[in-house]
């Protein structure tokens, strides 16, 4: 009478697990660096589009960017109607710059500004939570985050 036993041995269990081990320990790291990659494709998009818009508010009001003193005087810059002087006004010929607010900076998932001051460009996050830097009186608007600093190696505006 043979006996047939159906099943897999234990050499045969663990060789499967080394392959699939050395499968995931050259595959995971792929994975990793593409969603940096696209946080940082994100970062770039998000940029070129309120810098756009900040020209763009330039233009419209006779070469003055937003005036900012905080988060919310920024938000409300770009997301309300105002006239050619920048003072708000619901009946201004001027904005809507940006119809859903602020977009998240992906890196630190903050959409709040922090307001910098100064006449040089930043090269290093402010240290606050904050997802974005703006400068009232050049322009600038940056990214507040370290990741960002890292990987540009440059601070120029047209990133």
């Amino acid at each position: 009478m043979s006996r047939h036993r159906y099943g897999f041995t234990l050499i045969e269990v663990l060789m499967v697990v080394v392959i699939m081990a050395v499968l995931a320990a050259t595959i995971i790291p792929q994975f990793s660096a593409s969603a940096n990659d696209a946080k940082l494709s994100n970062l770039k998009f998000n940029l070129r589009s309120i810098r756009a818009q900040l020209e763009k508010y330039k233009e419209e009001h006779l070469g003055s960017y937003p005036p900012a003193a905080s988060h919310d005087d920024f938000l409300n810059q770009m997301i309300g109607k105002t006239d050619r002087n920048t003072n708000l006004n619901v009946r201004g010929a001027c904005g809507p710059y940006i119809e859903t607010g602020i977009p998240s900076n992906p890196f630190n998932n903050s959409a709040t500004v922090t307001i910098i001051l100064g006449s040089d460009p930043p090269t290093a996050p402010t240290g606050s939570g904050d997802g974005w830097q703006y400068n009232p009186a050049q322009g600038w608007f940056y990214p507040n985050d370290n990741e960002y600093f890292r990987s540009t190696g440059s601070f120029a505006k047209s990133d």
